[in-house]
């Protein structure tokens, strides 16, 4: 389970008014629309404030997102009122949460760096289950050179995401394509500046 301390420091970041990595979705999911499907189920993990699963709802996906934080929910409902769609939101541990088995056409997880390296295998083999046949997987997080930017992420080596790490865990999936590139990015003032990012997409064989 995520422990007390964990959820505190996320509802605390999220108390105030301001959505902390801003309202518009993130940059690299923007770039994957051409691959979505023009209907279906998505599932946007660790939503947070609803950014990217109030796009993909725009859409036209049916989306669920789930989230631990009460506060990150609460302004993501507002989020998807403001935009006029509907999102259903899951008030949930991305570790322990039970992923139903080839539910979603579309499993999208970014910047969900909090999982330590023991409970981020739990997520991702989630992840993978909830995939439908066919069904595309899209990844995003910072790698370790972001803790020389230090423009947002987490602080820990550990919890960040390498080529080697993404080609172990999903590498057996089809069509995967893996981007890293250092690049600036402006979304809220949680990430904000240079950037050091890598991107993956795949498609549950």
């Amino acid at each position: 389970m995520t422990n007390t301390s964990e959820l505190q420091h996320w509802q605390e970041r999220y108390a105030g008014t301001d959505f902390r990595f801003g309202k518009a979705p993130n940059e690299f999911l923007v770039t994957c629309r051409p691959l979505l499907p023009k209907t279906g189920k998505a599932l946007a993990v660790a939503d947070g404030e609803g950014r990217n699963g109030v796009w993909l709802a725009a859409q036209g996906l049916d989306v669920l997102s789930i989230d631990f934080s009460p506060a990150a929910q609460a302004k993501a409902r507002a989020l998807a009122a403001e935009h006029k769609v509907d999102v259903t939101f899951v008030e949930a541990d991305v570790h322990t949460w039970p992923y139903p088995k080839e539910a979603f056409d579309v499993v999208v997880e970014i910047f969900s760096q909090f999982s330590t390296p023991t409970q981020r295998p739990q997520k991702w083999r989630g992840m993978r289950r909830a995939l439908k046949r066919g069904g595309l997987l899209i990844v995003q997080g910072y790698t370790p050179k972001q803790l020389q930017y230090g423009t947002g992420g987490p602080k820990q080596i550990e919890h960040l995401y390498t080529r080697a790490m993404l080609q172990g865990e999903f590498g057996d999936l089809s069509d995967v394509t893996i981007v890293e590139e250092e690049r600036e990015l402006h979304e809220g003032a949680g990430h904000s500046g240079m950037s050091a990012v890598i991107g993956l997409t795949a498609r549950k064989p």
